[in-house]
């Protein structure tokens, strides 16, 4: 995840992140590394936002700009909750996302995340959302960042329709460390964080 493109203008966004659906719940994992072009501005960088219990998002592109936006969709989740005593749909918090973004032309702002969790409506979901305001519903796995090339050939070779949240999380952890070691804006360790029905938002130690 980076704080700024470089000086030519070509956007630089070093980070890795990975959902993954499951039966049981979602998956959500990112690497810690936080640069700007080729700094490392920080070492221990949180890169899994919890929007609510029933959802979260992970955090891809320039600093400010994601943390805007998720900012925005917290603020959204806690609204609905009060005036309609239950969770927000994880749909509308996508398709927020998406209109701020849109709406925000021809300033873009430089964000990507996957934002994913479990409702009565749909049950464990995933939808990406890109800085161009599009977004789509993805019902097996998802990477984003500079080190999703190496992260999506890791998922496409490990995820079974089956997969057990156990399973979704090892297989994430590993997407993420393979990233890490092709992708210089990503390292310095993994964190993981699971969402199911029973449990809700819960931290996985690595």
């Amino acid at each position: 995840m980076d704080r700024a493109s470089n000086q030519r203008g070509v956007l630089t966004t070093g980070t890795t992140t990975v959902g993954i659906v499951t039966k049981e719940g979602v998956v959500l994992a990112t690497d810690r590394r936080v640069t700007a072009g080729y700094y490392i501005a920080h070492r221990k960088g949180k890169k899994i936002w919890k929007i609510d219990n029933h959802v979260a998002a992970t955090m891809s592109g320039a600093v400010a700009d994601v943390q805007m936006i998720l900012n925005e969709l917290t603020h959204l989740a806690m609204d609905y909750k009060i005036n309609h005593q239950t969770p927000i749909p994880i749909r509308t918090l996508a398709n927020y996302a998406s209109v701020i973004m849109f709406y925000s032309r021809p300033m873009i702002y430089i964000a990507h995340m996957i934002i994913g969790g479990v409702d009565g409506e749909e049950g464990p979901v995933l939808y990406a959302v890109d800085w161009y305001g599009s977004f789509t519903r993805e019902d097996r796995f998802m990477s984003t960042g500079s080190g999703s090339p190496t992260a999506f050939g890791v998922l496409e070779d490990g995820y079974r329709d089956d997969i057990t949240l156990n399973d979704a999380v090892k297989l994430a952890i590993r997407a993420v460390k393979a990233a890490m070691l092709h992708d210089p804006g990503s390292g310095e360790g993994v964190d993981v964080i699971t969402i199911t029905k029973e449990s809700g938002y819960s931290e996985v130690q690595v």
